[in-house]
C-alpha cells in the first residue's frame, strides 16, 4: 500500500545546504537556456524582444556564477545532480517543443511568472540554511528576481520601442490570423454551409432523426478530415509564412467538422420538429458568428459579410429543404 503513494521525488525539507545550492545552480542554467530559447524563436520576427531575453538570459547566468562561486568556497568543486523536477512540489517548466507554441505576448507573461517563482524558491531556500553567507547570497537573489520585472521593463525599454513593439504585437497578430483563424475559419465556413443542404435534405427526405444525425456526422467527420488534409497538404508553410501545416491543418479539420456537428447534433433528439427547429436556430448563429469573425479578423466590412455568410448559407438550407421534399 505504502508503493502506491510513494515517489521517487525528494521532499524540498530533506535537501542539504549543499543540495539546495545544487539546485539553484541548475535552476538558474535552465533560466537561461529557457530565455536564450525564447530569443531564438523571437529573432525572425521580432529581434528587438529578442534582445530582451538575451539580456534576460545573462543576467541568469551572472545568478548562476554567483551561485558556483559560493558553492565551491563551501563545498568544493564536484556540484551533485539535483534539478527541479527531482523535488516535490517545486515549480516546472515548459519543454521546448511547448515553448515553439507561445505567442510573444504570451512569453513575456511565461517570463514574469518564472521570475516570481524563482523568488519563492530563494526565500524558502534562504530559511533553511545557516550559513551566513550563503543566507545572505540566496536573499539578495530572492530580492534580485523580484525586481526582474521591472529589470524586463527597463530592458524593453531600452531594445523595444513604441514603434517596434506596435510593430512586433502586430506581426504576432497577422501570424495567428494566418495559422489559426483563416483555416479555421475556412473549415467553419466549409462545414457549417457545405452540410446544410445534405443534412436538412436527409431530414425532411427521411423525418427519421436518428438516420439524418448518423448523414449530418459522417458528412460533418468526412469534411472535417477532407479539409484537415487539404490544408495541411496544399502549403508547407515556408514560402507563404502562414506558420506549421499541421497546426493549420487541425485548426482547419478540427472547425469544419465542429461547423458540421453544429446542426446534425440537434437530430439526437427524437421529436422531428422539435430537433429540426433547434437545428435551424443553431444555423442561424453559425453564420452569424461565420460573418463576425470575418468581420473581426479578416477586416471584411460587416454588410458584406453577412450577405456573403448568411445569404448565401440560407439559400443552401432552401435548397436543402427543397430537395428532401421533393
Amino acid at each position: 500500500m505504502l508503493r502506491l503513494f510513494s515517489t521517487s521525488k525528494r521532499s524540498f525539507d530533506t535537501l542539504s545546504e549543499q543540495e539546495i545550492l545544487a539546485l539553484a545552480i541548475a535552476s538558474e542554467e535552465d533560466d537561461a537556456r529557457i530565455y536564450m530559447s525564447y530569443a531564438d524563436i523571437l529573432r525572425p520576427h521580432a529581434p528587438a524582444s529578442a534582445q530582451v531575453f538575451d539580456d534576460m538570459a545573462e543576467v541568469e547566468q551572472t545568478h548562476k556564477n554567483m551561485l558556483i562561486e559560493m558553492f565551491r568556497a563551501r563545498f568544493g568543486e564536484r556540484i551533485p545532480l539535483i534539478r527541479r523536477e527531482h523535488v516535490r512540489g517545486f515549480y516546472e517548466r515548459k519543454p521546448d517543443w511547448l515553448r515553439k507554441t507561445l505567442t510573444l505576448d504570451r512569453m513575456r507573461e511565461e517570463g514574469e511568472a518564472m521570475e516570481r517563482q524563482a523568488a519563492r524558491f530563494y526565500r524558502e531556500a534562504a530559511k533553511r540554511v545557516s550559513d551566513a553567507s550563503t543566507r545572505k547570497l540566496l536573499g539578495d537573489l530572492a530580492l534580485a528576481e523580484e525586481g526582474h520585472e521591472d529589470i524586463a521593463r527597463m530592458l524593453e525599454g531600452k531594445h523595444v520601442s513604441a514603434d517596434a513593439k506596435a510593430e512586433e504585437d502586430e506581426g504576432a497578430r497577422r501570424q495567428f490570423i494566418l495559422t489559426y483563424v483563416q483555416p479555421g475559419l475556412a473549415g467553419l465556413m466549409d462545414g457549417s454551409v457545405s452540410t446544410l443542404a445534405p443534412i436538412f435534405a436527409a431530414a425532411f427526405a427521411t423525418q427519421n432523426t436518428w438516420s439524418t444525425f448518423l448523414i449530418g456526422l459522417s458528412a460533418a467527420v468526412g469534411a472535417g478530415i477532407s479539409m484537415g488534409f487539404t490544408e495541411a497538404a496544399h502549403d508547407d508553410g515556408k514560402i507563404s509564412g502562414r506558420g506549421s501545416p499541421i497546426k493549420r491543418g487541425l485548426a482547419s479539420g478540427i472547425m469544419t467538422a465542429l461547423g458540421g456537428l453544429g446542426h446534425a447534433l440537434p437530430y439526437l433528439i427524437p421529436h422531428f420538429w422539435t430537433a429540426t427547429a433547434v437545428a435551424a436556430v443553431v444555423v442561424f448563429f453559425e453564420l452569424w458568428a461565420i460573418a463576425f469573425i470575418q468581420n473581426r479578423y479578416m477586416e471584411t466590412p460587416f454588410l458584406k459579410a453577412v450577405f456573403q455568410v448568411v445569404f448565401g448559407g440560407s439559400l443552401v438550407l432552401a435548397a436543402g429543404i427543397l430537395i428532401g421534399n421533393g
